[in-house]
């Protein structure tokens, strides 16, 4: 069933406690197969095999970043309202651009990620560069539903130990994205059919694995940034929810009874 725009608290507390939410077939066809045949036709007409490992540390289609069939797949349907929620009452800063991640099929040559939180330490940033946000949104495209299918594997309750991790001892610069004890899990897969979203605090670690399956995965993401982002940027890897007022009050209480 789809994911209600009105989140219940429930669903609130299951943020606060996974930094996690998946909303399945919250993407109606009329959004998601225009999407789809889009990023298909790139795959088909542009895509430059030799441009690989830059696809996949960055995006896919490049040039479709700021089409409208790409951003309406947030802004028309129930995931923007669901995000809102979930951020409230902080602004957010407009979408601009769609990330395109796709895993090729059969075990493809392609670049395997680590147990990672994006734009910290990454490997085509400067060591000193933060290109951070407050949460990632993921609409699945196409692609089988299993977790050996180039899911991505998320690591539900991470946000926290990663917070302590910045704090206590990560220092602006260092090469390491994750602590040890991070970056040897497998993490939980997502398993998900198209059509079905998931919204990911942006501390959680993840990664992606391998394509075994005959078919491509295709992931549409958006980075959503609070309106006052840049100057909060650095604070926020530390305290989880310096950027979601609305979620202090349950992330506090959630503290408090464990």
């Amino acid at each position: 069933m789809p994911m209600p725009a009105s989140l219940t608290l429930n669903d609130l507390r299951t943020f606060v406690a996974d930094g996690v939410l998946i909303g399945r077939g919250l993407i109606p066809d009329g959004l998601l197969h225009p999407a789809a045949h889009l990023v298909d036709a790139w795959m088909r007409e542009h895509y430059d095999p030799t441009r690989l490992t830059a696809y996949t540390n960055q995006t896919f289609a490049p040039d479709l970043a700021g089409h409208p069939a790409l951003l309406g797949l947030y802004n028309d349907s129930g995931l923007h309202p669901l995000v809102t929620r979930l951020l409230c009452p902080a602004p957010t800063t407009p979408l601009a651009t769609a990330q395109i991640q796709i895993r090729l099929p059969n075990g493809a040559k392609q670049s395997v990620k680590a147990m990672h939180v994006d734009g910290v330490s990454c490997p085509h940033l400067h060591p000193e560069d933060l290109n951070t946000f407050t949460l990632i949104a993921g609409v699945v495209l196409s692609g089988s539903a299993t977790g050996d299918a180039g899911a991505l594997h998320y690591l539900p309750g991470g946000h926290r130990r990663m917070a302590r991790y910045f704090a206590e001892e990560w220092t602006r610069g260092q090469a390491a994205q994750t602590p040890d004890d991070i970056a040897r899990q497998d993490g939980t897969a997502l398993t998900a059919r198209p059509g079905d979203v998931i919204v990911m605090h942006h501390l959680v670690p993840h990664r992606v694995g391998i394509n075994t399956s005959p078919v491509p995965r295709v992931m549409a993401y958006f980075r959503i940034r609070h309106a006052d982002h840049p100057r909060l940027a650095e604070a926020a890897l530390t305290d989880p929810w310096l950027e979601y007022p609305g979620l202090a009050a349950l992330a506090a209480e959630n503290r408090t009874s464990s």
